[in-house]
């Protein structure tokens, strides 16, 4: 027998009061889990001391209050449009309320914060739903990801060209970076092919994934990518923001140019994620030292963004998760 069968069946014959009892020390570990990680990652991080960051942050005046309002503002706006593009895609086979599919994005942050590349999201989103719908989810869940990703490679492509001319790299690394995002490209086009009809992933053949995305209306498709293109927008924009707040005098272009270059980067860079701040901020270091942006700062305004959309929004998430109760699953 499996032992995921037996695992179920194992979980299924034990008294109610001991499932609760099991299922509230599996929420209480995620919770515990994602705070000891945000910890970790601020305390024990070799390339920045959080110390030294937080006396920066309140000696300089720049971080007033009104500007710290408005990165928070600033970090509303991005995971509304997040929120809201979830509930436009399970919207195809169920209709949710914004509050349901914000408690479903935020609890799925929170779970996957730990994870790595946030790969734990697929399965957190699926549990609050039936299991007949769960494979339905986690694809849906994947589109998201895959528009979020194509905002990346289009702008992050457009800004590495010019500034690799404007800058004149000659890195050989960099030249390997090049045919790394063709073979990124085309192993997307490839995955999702149709030719590869005897590849399954967990009983879905290339064919019926292929059907399922076609099938989807094209509103649907024009809205979530709509919406990521919102997201990258308005994230790029808080990043530019933070470079004004620790006084770089660069311009929105050239910023611009080093931003979507580096979220290019390190977005097709994979990394378990221990090592994740180690190689994607050796990344950002290397980037912006181009335009004259010492690594203090670079690695600085790294903490604050992942601070203002992965980790204040985590916290928020850890009600949610707490508080999922998972016989009320079949509602949705």
């Amino acid at each position: 027998m499996p032992r995921t069968h037996f695992g179920i069946m194992f979980f299924g014959s034990l008294p109610y009061k001991t499932k609760q009892f099991f299922f509230v020390l599996i929420k209480l570990s995620i919770v515990v889990g994602a705070f000891y990680f945000i910890y970790k990652k601020l305390a024990t991080n070799e390339n920045l001391d959080f110390y030294e960051f937080w006396s920066f942050l309140k000696e300089n005046d720049s971080f007033s209050a009104k500007n710290i309002l408005f990165l928070f503002i600033l970090t509303l706006f991005n995971w509304f449009f997040e929120i809201l593009k979830w509930k436009t895609l399970v919207g195809y086979i169920k209709v949710i309320s914004f509050k349901n599919a914000l408690e479903q994005s935020l609890g799925a942050l929170t779970a996957s914060l730990f994870t790595p590349n946030r790969i734990g999201e697929y399965g957190a989103k699926a549990v609050y739903y039936q299991a007949s719908k769960r494979k339905q989810v986690m694809l849906l869940n994947l589109l998201s990801n895959m528009m979020q990703m194509s905002a990346t490679v289009i702008f992050g492509c457009l800004g590495f060209i010019i500034m690799y001319s404007k800058y004149n790299i000659e890195i050989n690394s960099f030249k390997v970076l090049r045919i790394l995002i063709i073979i990124t490209l085309i192993g997307v086009f490839t995955l999702f092919g149709i030719r590869q009809k005897r590849f399954k992933i967990k009983g879905f053949s290339m064919e019926k994934l292929s059907a399922f995305f076609k099938n989807l209306p094209l509103k649907i498709h024009l809205l979530t990518f709509g919406f990521s293109i919102l997201r990258y927008f308005i994230f790029s924009f808080q990043f530019y923001f933070l470079l004004q707040l620790f006084g770089v005098n660069v311009s929105y272009y050239n910023a611009m140019i080093v931003i979507t270059s580096m979220y290019l980067l390190s977005s097709i860079i994979p990394s378990i994620f221990i090592f994740d701040v180690v190689i994607k901020g050796s990344v950002a270091v290397y980037l912006f030292s181009l335009v004259g942006v010492n690594e203090f700062t670079t690695l600085s305004i790294i903490t604050l963004m992942w601070l203002l959309n992965f980790v204040i929004p985590s916290v928020f998430g850890s009600y949610y998760v707490l508080n999922f109760n998972l016989y009320k699953t079949e509602d949705h």
